[in-house]
């Protein structure tokens, strides 16, 4: 017969999918911690709160077996309670507690106050921006609103995060000035999406706001914005862009599709030559952005014409960062009433052909910086190179820098001109630069 631990619980907090879900389990840790309990990032404790994701396939699948895993550890007595949060518990809670039974309790996106009563501890509304951050010291992501209005008709996401709720500006600042305080140096700007904060709050877009107070937190040295809905976007973003020096020359902006059919089908509320107008709007604008979009391809109903005219897109508008994912069937989306009519194989094969062609894109791009200077934000060490980014690249998912640490010492946090002296598909090499 198993024991309890008789030591002092250790929460182990265990994060799985997207940026949000990095953000939110800091919320907790910092909630945690001020109520003097232990807790810990994917190290061993005896007690395990999972964050789930559950946006498609493969993302459920990771939490689901994870899930699996802890519970395995908690029937041989390495662990002595296993809770699951996130979006996978708030999307399928009843599957899930019947199931998995032997979790000791499931908690959807917005009941943190019930899953730190069950963890021993209270929630303290006071702790504005208090958080545990889990990344590299020099960056952090801000969540600037949760929830989504859009209605594309593929996307899960408001069944699991509601409608989109801003964050007040001023809420913003005081987390943004903590973080500084910290040796936060990158704000990463995450919401589902960007072009709509304010609407709820100001009853305006007001990006740009947000953006012209944020430039003033002293130690913030870089403000990158992710996730951007086409539709709508507030053009006087791009003004700010051009005259803060801290806010990077750089926006990620899912585009998702091209074909016109495919893009009404999905509910984008957009067209191809809507699109494209933007894109060049974007870079008339801010001749120096780099534009980092993403993909899906095999969307029900996707013939090889609609590929096609997605696949010359992507040659002509030569994306500097570009990701591609396959269609994922998802139960209560309006997509999910479509014949998912495209196998496996071929979406796998039309993915593989869109990254093909990035990567010539993205190699043909990186070799053109041999030669020039860039100023370099350095994220760790790894093996044998200091790894760094420039303003143009987002960590994890863009190119990274490296430079030889044999030759070079160089402190992690901290910016340093890099002449780059070769360049790969992904990676840019370079060297101090005298």
């Amino acid at each position: 017969m198993r024991t309890k631990s008789l030591k002092k619980n250790k929460i182990n907090v265990v994060t799985l999918g997207c940026s949000k879900n990095v953000y939110d389990s800091e919320v907790l840790m910092g909630q945690l911690k001020a109520n003097n309990k232990e807790v810990v990032h994917e190290e061993e404790g005896n007690v395990v709160v999972i964050n789930t994701c559950g946006f498609i396939a493969n993302a459920k699948e990771e939490s689901i077996n994870t899930i699996l895993e802890y519970v395995e550890k908690k029937e041989a007595g390495e662990v002595d309670k296993v809770f699951v949060a996130g979006c996978l518990s708030e999307r399928y809670k009843p599957d899930l507690q019947k199931e998995i039974p032997n979790v000791d309790e499931y908690f959807g996106t917005s009941e943190l106050p019930n899953l730190l009563k069950a963890l021993g501890a209270d929630y303290k509304h006071e702790l504005i921006g208090e958080r545990i951050t889990t990344t590299p010291k020099n960056y952090a992501y801000l969540k600037i609103a949760e929830g989504c209005d859009r209605p594309c008709s593929f996307c899960a996401i408001p069944l699991m995060r509601g409608k989109h709720k801003s964050k007040p500006i001023e809420e913003l600042v005081t987390e943004s000035e903590k973080l500084a305080a910290k040796g936060v140096k990158e704000l990463i700007l995450i919401a589902q999406d960007l072009t709509y904060y304010g609407l709820d709050l100001y009853k305006k877009r007001n990006l740009a706001e947000l953006l012209s107070q944020l430039v003033k937190v002293e130690g913030i040295e870089w403000i990158r914005l992710h996730y951007a809905f086409p539709t709508g976007f507030p053009m006087d973003v791009l003004d700010i862009m051009n005259k803060e020096p801290k806010i990077c020359n750089y926006l990620d902006i899912p585009l998702q599709h091209i074909s016109d059919e495919i893009l009404k089908s999905m509910r984008r509320g957009t067209t191809k030559d809507k699109t494209t107008r933007l894109i060049h709007d974007f870079r008339a604008h801010v001749p120096a952005m780099t534009i980092r979009t993403t993909l899906i391809v095999g969307y029900p109903g996707e013939t090889e014409e609609n590929f096609q005219t997605l696949k010359d897109w992507v040659s002509d508008m030569r994306f500097e960062r570009l990701g591609c994912f396959t269609y994922s069937h998802e139960e209560n989306t309006l997509a999910f009433n479509l014949v998912d009519d495209v196998t496996d194989e071929v979406k796998q094969d039309r993915a593989n052909e869109i990254m093909e062609l990035q990567s010539q894109i993205s190699l043909e791009l990186n070799q053109d910086k041999i030669g020039k200077t860039f100023r370099c934000i350095i994220d760790r060490k790894e093996g044998n190179y200091f790894v760094g980014r420039t303003e143009y690249d987002s960590p994890d998912v863009d190119n990274e820098v490296l430079i030889d640490a044999a030759k070079y010492y160089l402190k992690q946090g901290e910016f340093a001109n890099i002449k780059i002296i070769d360049a790969a598909d992904f990676d840019l090499y370079g060297e101090l630069a005298e």
